[in-house]
């Protein structure tokens, strides 16, 4: 809920970050991209009767699938190449173990033991099953991947929280009443999710190997719970699309639902093109978004219709997916009057006056302020001009009728007649042009100069020489051409016209503030305010304060992990109305306790600190070039909703902090995925949790809404190279991407 994906880059020297911050957040979100054509085609080939048949051995198994995977879960721009992988794991023993059926899931993981007595374990699956796990779900995104809804989002490429906010915002209408499906907290009915593979996929191998990872614990699904789509280590990456696959068929019941209604409650067409059609018609109409286990349904009906649609879906939850819904958090609420919390964010549904004010009086007054001084300032500078140029001409013209008066003409090396001539026209274009600019005084001097028009007469004509009626001809098409009463009129014309255009947008808009609904989108800064506050970032007044425990960190560790929890909150709430809220959450409290933090560090003040880090936070790094991490205050107040980015979030970057040891032994190898660096530093995992001695479960001493990482890995020491430590302090990758089966035991 309360934190997003960073970025995706490392900023060094002087380069403003906020590009590569840019650039991130539209990449940012699922990891998994669209397969290859050829690994795609190993899976499709195996589509017979209906069915997908022995992908377990024809597909997963092939080197080149498994390669393919393997590169999938390297954090590197460049995947890195077979050899190395093999270093780390053999792909020709892994596929020799799957086709043959002898791969044992259990001696694969690593149960670590909880920190408390009361506490739970935690299985986790070391690198080479996350090899094979990864396999499966590129397989089963391919077959299912097309088949789902288009309002299931979670777990899907191009299909994150943003995307379906984005969906909340555009395409619902006219919101009544609607209500969510939240489940207790229960296991997923592995039975049921069996069935649900049977129905597409006839290969005992695959499921039978899906119930191993279940029944070893290395991979556990809770419905109801905060584990879903956060990156904790203890969600697999195969829980998405099994959690996809399982409520596909609630999806279709949704989808059969919507059908039946909408064809109830056709839209009239004819009156929807009819712009100035006194009636509106409003059809009923249903919404739904699913993201993962979280579904809302919204609709624009009665009050009835809502609770038959409720009816059937919770009747069809419990009975054909064996699943127990939640029915003190199930009730329907008005979209008007009541807000929804879903997606980790506050909807409401209001007036589009509300999304879209008008000017108040004093931001009137202050914009015809404006106009006034900018009109001054022209017709001020308009005045300095002919000033000037009737200075410099009055100069000119005594400068020659003195030449001429004394010595009766007088000689120049430089052809200045031609300059001054041309001077001169420019100067009574610029006049004329001006002048025509008044439409009243075109009318005027056309009334005067076409008075009587005696000449137009056939008898006058005929006595006059046919030069002059020529030239009078002229003068008049030169008349009508310039200072035509028309043109004045058609001005007067186009100003009635805007004036109309504007009062039919201005009726147009008060009847859509009268009968129509958007939806508007919050975060929830009473849940950030104390987030920042059980973090420690605040105090009890709500003031910035340091966080002790960062001080035996570098200063560019320090500055790292304030900078991701900062980027975090932006990427994620970027796409809500209140976001200014945000961004003062995160340029005042996190930019200043992170000064606090580092002034206490170096027992100095936060004015000493300011001035040597300024406000920027800029460090110089090992190379000797200047550093940004953090957001600068301009770049925050750049950010907005502009992109579609699908941040990943991760509750856990507020929630853990990394310690760095002081170990003087041999340097292991750096726990990220394939990575091969030695010159690593090991760092202690501490959890907030554990230090607060709180339990995550308990809302009342928690924040809720916000998920936390599985206390088996507090106090663990995971050794990392530098640049997979900064990628984890700044956000960008989380504990999912890093091998933590290999955990060090340092005391």
């Amino acid at each position: 809920m309360l934190a997003g994906l960073g970025f995706r880059r490392i900023l060094h020297s002087k380069i403003s970050p906020f590009v590569f911050f840019q650039i991130a957040r539209s990449v940012s979100g699922n990891r998994a991209s669209k397969p290859s054509p050829d690994i795609e085609s190993l899976v499709l080939r195996q589509y017979r009767d209906g069915k997908f048949r022995d992908l377990f051995r024809a597909a997963i198994s092939e080197p080149s699938f498994l390669l393919s995977a393997c590169q999938n879960l390297c954090l590197e721009e460049i995947p890195p190449s077979a050899d190395s992988i093999n270093r780390f794991i053999s792909i020709e023993d892994i596929a020799f173990d799957l086709r043959e059926g002898r791969l044992d899931v259990e001696s694969l993981c690593v149960k670590l033991l909880p920190s408390r007595k009361k506490g739970t374990h935690l299985v986790l699956p070391n690198l080479k099953l996350k090899v094979v796990i990864e396999a499966v779900r590129m397989a089963l995104e391919i077959i299912y991947e097309k088949r789902f809804a288009t309002f299931a989002y979670g777990g899907r490429v191009g299909k994150g929280r943003h995307t379906a906010v984005r969906y909340l915002k555009a395409a619902v209408e006219n919101p009544n009443w609607w209500f969510r499906v939240p489940f207790r907290r229960q296991a997923l009915d592995l039975c049921r999710l069996k069935a649900a593979l049977a129905e597409k996929i006839e290969d005992d191998a695959l499921i039978g190997f899906i119930e191993r990872l279940f029944t070893s614990e290395a991979v556990v699904i809770e419905l109801g719970g905060l584990d879903l789509g956060r990156g904790f280590p203890q969600e697999s990456s195969l829980n998405s699309i099994l959690v996809n696959i399982y409520f596909d068929g609630l999806d279709q019941e949704i989808q059969e639902i919507r059908a039946q209604i909408h064809r109830g409650n056709p839209k009239l067409r004819n009156l929807e093109k009819a712009e100035n059609s006194l009636v509106f018609h409003k059809p009923v109409r249903v919404y739904a978004v699913r993201y993962l286990d979280e579904a809302l349904i919204v609709t624009s009906g009665s009050k009835l219709l809502t609770i038959d649609i409720k009816n059937r879906i919770f009747k069809y939850v419990e009975g054909n997916m064996n699943l127990k819904v939640d029915k003190l958090k199930a009730h329907i609420h008005s979209a008007v009057s009541e807000k929804m919390d879903f997606l980790g964010m506050e909807l409401q549904a209001v007036s589009p006056l509300v999304l879209h004010p008008p000017l108040s009086e004093k931001a009137m007054r202050a914009k015809k302020k404006h106009l006034k001084q900018k009109a001054a300032k022209a017709l001020e500078l308009k005045n300095a001009r002919e000033t000037i140029r009737k200075k410099l001409g009055l100069k000119i013209m005594k400068h020659v009728f003195k030449k001429l008066k004394r010595v009766g003409g007088f000689k120049i090396d430089l052809p200045v007649e031609g300059e001054v001539r041309e001077l001169f026209r420019t100067w009574a274009e610029e006049v004329v042009v001006e002048y025509l600019k008044s439409k009243e005084d075109c009318y005027h001097w056309h009334k005067m100069l076409t008075y009587g028009n005696f000449l137009s007469l056939k008898r006058v004509r005929d006595q006059l020489p046919e030069s002059l009626v020529d030239a009078y001809d002229q003068f008049q098409e030169k008349l009508n051409k310039h200072l035509m009463p028309e043109r004045a009129s058609k001005h007067v014309e186009d100003n009635e016209m805007v004036e109309k255009d504007e009062e039919k947008r201005y009726a147009k808009r008060t009847v859509e503030d009268l009968i129509e609904l958007c939806m508007r989108v919050n975060a929830p800064i009473e849940l950030v305010r104390r987030a920042i506050k059980l973090a420690g970032f605040t105090n009890s007044m709500g003031r910035p304060r340091p966080i002790k425990l960062l001080i035996c960190l570098d200063d560019s560790d320090i500055i790292k992990w304030y900078a991701g929890v900062a980027r975090s909150w932006l990427d994620f709430y970027c796409c809500c109305r209140n976001f200014k809220m945000v961004k003062t959450v995160v340029s005042y409290h996190l930019r200043f306790s992170c000064l606090l933090t580092l002034a206490e560090k170096h027992e100095s003040t936060k004015s000493q600190a300011i001035q040597h880090y300024t406000k920027d936070l800029r460090i110089i790094g090992e190379n000797g070039m200047e550093e940004v991490y953090f957001a600068t205050e301009k770049e925050i107040k750049m950010l907005g909703d502009r992109n579609l980015s699908d941040p990943k979030p991760v509750d856990g970057a507020i929630t853990m902090v990394l310690v760095r040891l002081a170990i003087d032994e041999h340097s292991p190898v750096c726990l990220a995925h394939f990575c091969e660096s030695t010159n690593n530093t090991i760092y202690r995992v501490r959890l907030l949790q554990n230090r607060l001695n709180v339990d995550p479960l308990k809302e009342d001493k928690w924040v809720p809404g916000m998920g936390a990482i599985h206390e088996a890995l507090n106090r663990k020491c995971l050794p990392l190279c530098s640049k997979h430590a900064t990628n984890l302090f700044i956000g960008n990758i989380c504990l999912q991407d890093i091998d933590c089966t290999s955990f060090l035991n340092a005391d």
